[in-house]
């Protein structure tokens, strides 16, 4: 058992990223300006993306790809309600719809066929989520929004990097917003990014991030720009600094090595648990590329004597930090009183009550990815609804089959 506990998550910030932001300080520009311009450019051509905008978060860019697509008081928008909070809020900002949808089985991604079937004449557009970082059945959702004339916004807060075919996550869909938040694939501390093959959007999205104030707006303090502005529309401030930006440059060159790292921690959790058949461990479907930001392992409760709670408080116990991704929309309050029921989605619902998010970062030593392993089992093993040795011997044989194994 470990004698310090393992966190869910810790970013991996090395001696780079200190260096970008002590020269950042340095350089006087501390709000939105040269580096942001920079970290912008080099995300686009990462992701293959013709038009990148630098916001404050993930939030920030969905309700600006939002407003870039028109959305209008009463329109429609199908969201998942395996999502966070934000993926549906920021439709309520516009007095809009957030219209919610279950999961597929298998990747708990938005169901496509679920999707056509809820879309009405006030359905403006489809924000899928690619849940845990596998990406969502973009090809199938593209077709259904050009049938029915609606707009994609992808959610890729869990998705870089990710790929579905040869086309990766970012230069999909009409509008992709990322995340940069501190549990994140790469950090900014706070902070997200839009992606968008449209000019028209990328403008718009630019200029309401700052206010609604015409173009370069930031040149003002430069010897290009003047010190005269206008006010084109009532904007927000949801502009990225260069601070912030100097971490995402810097992690944005380790964003590949991050990935190899979580992959391979991914794998180590498959061959752990091939073997249990009381984890559904989760999947990755033939030509994607799984970005691994969530390894979301699902309890068969029915061949357990402990409930997903109980699971979790074990691990705890065992000094392993573990989550639970995520609590579907429909079971908050919020949604609760607009009538939405547990047994509408029973996809999802069924999900949560036997979902647990184990610790994946680049971070993690072997060691680590051993204890959540070794943890992880003797706890499942020990709740096996059937006869058993001891569990000291259990501990014993398992420990050298996981050891064989790695």
């Amino acid at each position: 058992m470990r004698t310090s506990f393992l966190p869910f998550h810790l970013p991996l910030v090395g001696e780079e990223e200190i260096r970008a932001v002590t020269d950042t300080l340095r350089s006087g520009w501390l709000t939105t300006g040269p580096s942001v311009r920079r970290f912008e450019q080099q995300f686009g051509s990462f992701v293959g993306a013709a038009h990148s905008v630098a916001v404050n978060s993930a939030t920030a860019a969905l309700h600006l790809a939002l407003d870039a697509i028109g959305l209008q008081e009463g329109d429609e928008v199908l969201v998942p309600t395996m999502t966070f909070a934000a993926t549906a809020e920021v439709v309520t900002y516009f007095n809009a719809t957030p219209v919610l949808i279950d999961s597929q089985p298998d990747t708990l991604n938005l169901d496509p066929e679920k999707v056509e079937a809820a879309i009405t004449p006030r359905t403006r557009a489809i924000i899928p989520v690619h849940f845990a970082g596998h990406p969502c059945d973009m090809p199938r959702l593209m077709e259904i929004a050009k049938a029915h004339r609606l707009m994609v916004i992808e959610d890729a807060a869990h998705a870089l990097p990710a790929y579905f075919g040869d086309d990766m996550v970012g230069s999909i869909g009409d509008i992709t917003c990322f995340s940069f938040y501190a549990t994140k694939t790469i950090t900014t501390g706070e902070g997200g990014m839009i992606t968008t093959e449209r000019q028209d959007y990328a403008e718009r999205i630019r200029m309401m991030s700052l206010h609604g104030i015409s173009k370069d707006a930031w040149k003002r303090y430069t010897s290009e720009g003047s010190w005269y502005y206008e006010i084109l529309e009532p904007g927000y401030k949801y502009n990225l600094t260069d601070i912030a930006a100097a971490i995402g440059i810097e992690q944005l060159a380790k964003c590949r090595d991050f990935w190899r790292a979580r992959r391979r921690i991914a794998e180590r959790y498959h061959d752990a648990f091939a073997d249990l058949p009381e984890i559904q461990a989760p999947v990755s479907r033939s030509g994607i590329g799984h970005s691994w930001h969530l390894y979301v392992i699902q309890l068969r409760l029915e061949q357990l004597s402990a409930t997903r709670d109980e699971v979790i408080e074990e691990l705890k116990a065992e000094n392993i930090g573990t989550s639970v991704h995520f609590i579907p929309l429909h079971l908050h309050p919020y949604y609760r009183t607009r009538g939405y029921q547990r047994s509408d989605f029973p996809v999802a619902t069924a999900a949560f009550e036997r979902m647990v998010s184990l610790p994946i970062y680049p971070r993690m030593t072997d060691e680590d990815v051993e204890d959540v392993i070794d943890a992880v089992r003797r706890i499942v093993l020990h709740s096996r609804r059937s006869t058993l040795a001891p569990l000291s011997t259990r501990h014993t044989a398992d420990r050298v089959a996981v050891t064989e194994r790695s």
